[in-house]
């Protein structure tokens, strides 16, 4: 019996005990699809690598499990988030297991992405809605038939080079023709995580950056009865958060019974739910159904104040319509995202400040998430792109890099106003990981360059350089570096930097160095620049306007009674290539003066309660840390939201 596992790596979180809002319900709905009682898939047997484990492992775990395990195939789901690491996984799976067959899919996977297509290491790529597609793969792999001519289907050729797809066949399947991977047992109902499900495939808009068009133009719709039994299984099973994945919700026929039907099932309030709506059709009494269901959260896109640039992009709809709506939910105790897309074509750097204004008019700022535009594969926004002027990167997140009405300078300042407008930073702060270690957890490692006589930093220090070279970190860890002489030492740690870096690429590495003496601006510069050099993934670009690196982030800590470190901070505190924090003890938390700004890493485990409020209540939330693994949990998901939804 041959042996297929699906992996579908999660979206790198800003923090460590941030969710990541992994379900893999494309990777298990591919397994399921196997399994249709009508006409199953022999032969085969499929497998999950659950979420746990893929928010937890690091390149090095990941890649040896699979190895070790030994599949025959190894499909993977490439994502906008996941796909640089997806793709790394593959080539080093494949170096250690040639003779593994590895598939790639997903929203990345399109003929208009030389990016994917140029890259080695898998073996057949399937474009578009794959469930039709990847049977019909499946049974030509298990039979050795050839994959000629299959749909939507590329292989690479024994010289390496990839064919051209098959037949692009838009899926027009039911979506009762394969079970629900929660029915067939592929994918767990986990009440801690969002439970993501969908109802509807296919978009009725036609919104040219977005990639549900190509996909299907055509609803398809999981009727009422059914859609209802699988969310009274779902409530059994024990799910909390429900997330509709369906492009548009309210554009589902008969929409109002729907409501109606969901409320029924969650009359007694055990589930809240998300989804995703166009203002248009929204009345007070759909506003009022939204709330009974259980509807907590609803996205709405306004993308531009702008109407004719919303007739370019096909997007329509008027932006009064949007904000009537959005009062109309928000009136309802719904809460609110309000999207606001900078740069698309037609836009000026003065439709962002309209719209932001526009908003806050309308008593809605705090709902207002602005972003950059991404030219995305598989969207009409990026085959016109030339024509349009739009230049981009060509990896992901294929964010814009200029337009005909918008220079490069002009995308970020017109962040940096939005932001300052609505008085908050709109895009995620890489909060680094300082907690102790721990003897169970391969987060953390403590190398100590020379004999360390600072008391401070002597303790929990449980690994020497022998244990660094073979070490295996966490998808997200720390590696410290404890001196007593920064300068001399400074040559180790820049190997060391390398080292990790390139044992573990896609990882999430905080690079922490303890002070006892003020370090000099070169050699803090040597630093940054390999840790610049090394931005080679959407996680370290995503912040790359700022300065701001999301994955390889440089900490210096330092003893808060330390009279020079604390002006030398003073003096940094505007770098955005490295962090600097002050360790405070919670005896001391009262004594903190909410008005200077600075970090703080708040060192040890017991707390007063008076001293926590003190921290929610003045400070700034992402200007504090802890040592304490508790805490900064807590702190994390009771301050700064960062669960699930």
């Amino acid at each position: 019996m041959a042996k297929i596992q699906f992996l579908q790596l999660p979206v790198p979180p800003p923090s460590y005990y941030a969710a990541t809002g992994n379900v893999p319900l494309a990777a298990a709905s591919l397994a399921s699809c196997l399994a249709s009682k009508e006409d199953p898939v022999t032969g085969i047997t499929p497998h999950v690598v659950s979420p746990e484990d893929t928010d937890s492992l690091g390149d090095l775990a990941l890649i040896d499990r699979i190895v070790k395990e030994g599949p025959d195939f190894l499909g993977l789901s490439l994502y906008l988030w996941n796909t640089e690491r997806s793709l790394y996984i593959a080539k080093e799976v494949k170096k250690r297991s040639p003779e593994t067959k590895i598939l790639i899919g997903g929203p990345e996977v399109n003929e208009d992405n030389p990016y994917v297509l140029g890259e080695e290491g898998y073996d057949i790529a399937v474009s578009g809605e794959a469930e039709h597609s990847f049977r019909n793969l499946m049974r030509s792999l298990l039979s050795n038939s050839s994959l000629d001519g299959l749909e939507n289907v590329a292989y690479r050729k024994e010289n390496g080079k990839l064919t051209s797809f098959g037949k692009p066949v838009p899926a027009n399947f039911p979506l009762t023709d394969f079970p629900s991977p929660y029915t067939t047992g592929h994918l767990k109902v986990d009440p801690r995580r969002s439970t993501y499900l969908e109802t509807v495939r296919g978009c009725k808009s036609q919104c040219t950056y977005c990639f549900y068009p190509k996909s299907s133009q055509n609803l398809r719709t999981l009727d009422i009865p059914e859609t209802m039994k699988l969310i009274s299984d779902l409530k059994e099973k024990g799910a909390k958060e429900l997330v509709f994945l369906d492009p548009t919700f309210n554009h589902r026929p008969g929409f109002e019974n729907f409501l109606d039907a969901i409320t029924e099932i969650n009359a007694d309030g055990q589930m809240s739910m998300f989804a995703e709506l166009r203002s248009e059709g929204v009345t007070p009494k759909l506003a009022t159904k939204l709330r009974k269901a259980g509807f907590t959260r609803v996205e709405l896109g306004l993308q531009s104040v702008n109407e004719e640039t919303l007739k370019r992009v096909k997007r329509y709809g008027s932006p009064h319509k949007v904000a009537e709506v959005a009062k109309m939910l928000a009136g309802e105790g719904i809460e609110l995202l309000l999207d606001l897309i900078i740069g698309l074509p037609g836009d000026k750097p003065e439709d962002v400040e309209r719209g932001i204004h526009f908003f806050l008019e309308h008593g809605l700022g705090e709902w207002v998430q602005a972003f950059p535009l991404s030219i995305l594969p598989g969207t009409a926004m990026r085959k016109d792109a030339e024509k349009e002027g739009l230049f981009f990167m060509p990896t992901p997140p294929y964010r814009i890099i200029e337009t005909p009405t918008f220079s490069s300078r002009d995308l970020t300042e017109s962040l940096f106003f939005a932001e300052d407008l609505l008085e908050r930073r709109l895009d995620e702060f890489p909060r680094p990981f300082l907690c102790n270690a721990a003897a169970n957890k391969n987060d953390r490692i403590d190398l100590v360059l020379g004999e360390i006589k600072n008391p401070l930093f002597k303790k929990n220090l449980n690994q020497g350089e022998s244990e660094f070279s073979d070490w295996s970190g966490s998808r997200h860890h720390s590696v410290w570096f404890h001196t007593e002489n920064f300068s001399k030492d400074l040559s180790r740690i820049l190997g060391f930097i390398e080292n990790r870096i390139s044992a573990e690429p896609f990882c999430t590495i905080d690079f922490v160095i303890p002070l006892v003496s003020i370090p000099k601006s070169q050699e803090i510069e040597k630093i940054v620049s390999v840790l610049e050099s090394k931005r080679q993934s959407y996680l370290s670009r995503t912040l790359a306007h700022r300065g701001e690196n999301l994955q390889h982030r440089l900490v210096f800590v330092f003893d808060g009674n330390h009279r020079e470190l604390r002006n030398w901070r003073k003096i940094e505190m505007e770098s955005t290539s490295f962090l600097i924090y002050e360790i405070v003890s919670t005896n001391k938390i009262q004594s903190l003066d909410p008005s200077l700004e600075a970090f703080y890493l708040i060192e040890g485990d017991e707390f007063q309660t008076k001293d926590f409020e003190f921290l929610k209540q003045n400070m700034d939330p992402e200007a504090v840390t802890f040592s304490s693994r508790k805490w900064e949990e807590k702190w994390s998901m009771e301050v700064l939201g960062y669960g699930e939804l």
